[in-house]
């Protein structure tokens, strides 16, 4: 046997069958986990410009999808408040709340609604914020500011393995999963569909950056400890799975 078998059955949707004769969390009628992380306490919430204001963005997908390509190199302009805003909605922005307010419509697919992930960005260039590690809550579309280390740029970049680019855009995007809340109804499936809905809020993220002249580039080879570590995640019921930083392009 291949011993990579056992690691490519997670792969595969075998898993769905064995799921019948699981009595999962929600058959069991445990409490659904929340659609989203609790937020401190006293905690200074930021405003985002929210979606009906929004100008940017206004590319033709067509165009969008040519121009569409992974990027390594930005300027070093800024992003503007509005289009940081719309890149965080694009990712993971709320369209409509369902199920007596257990569950999220958004801008992205996921399996069962479940919506599984949290939204953590590090900003260096965003006219209006200053430089360090902001939360995304989608269910409010605002951030907070979470702390910003003296050296970030050299953290960040360490964190994901000396791939200094990722620190050099003006903002990287760093996406953490709850894999309880995927676990609690699909229990040995979820692993399949976790991986699968994180491909799908990074190409949002993709697209959406080519449509305010940005770009950026989907990272999945990084330090977990390391980068865990540096937003504050227990590395277990919440860890780092994700990791894209966004730049507007180059002339």
């Amino acid at each position: 046997m291949n011993k990579n078998d056992n690691c490519r059955d997670f792969l595969k949707a075998s898993a769905f069958i064995d799921l019948e004769s699981i009595e999962t969390d929600q058959n069991k009628e445990m409490p659904e986990p929340p659609i989203q992380k609790q937020c401190p306490e006293n905690v200074k919430l930021i405003d985002l410009v929210p979606p009906d204001l929004f100008t940017c963005g206004q590319m033709d997908i067509l165009s969008t999808l040519r121009k569409r390509k992974t990027r390594h190199a930005y300027s070093d302009v800024p992003l503007t408040l509005e289009e940081f805003s719309f890149l965080l909605w694009s990712v993971q922005g709320i369209k409509k709340i369902v199920k007596n307010g257990y569950a999220t419509l958004r801008t992205v697919p996921s399996a069962g609604a479940r919506h599984c992930f949290e939204t953590y960005i590090a900003v260096f260039n965003v006219e209006g914020l200053k430089k360090g590690i902001y939360r995304y809550l989608p269910l409010d579309h605002k951030i907070y500011f979470i702390d910003c280390p003296d050296n970030l740029e050299e953290l960040l970049s360490d964190a994901c393995l000396k791939q200094d680019f990722v620190s050099k855009g003006a903002v990287t995007f760093i996406w953490s999963v709850i894999p309880y809340r995927m676990e609690w109804r699909y229990d040995i499936a979820s692993y399949k569909l976790i991986c699968l809905d994180a491909g799908h809020l990074c190409e949002n993220l993709y697209l959406a950056s080519e449509s305010i002249g940005a770009g950026t580039s989907a990272i999945a080879a990084y330090d977990q400890k390391k980068i865990d570590n540096l937003l504050h995640l227990d590395g277990e019921d919440e860890f780092c799975i994700y990791i894209a930083p966004v730049g507007k392009l180059q002339k």
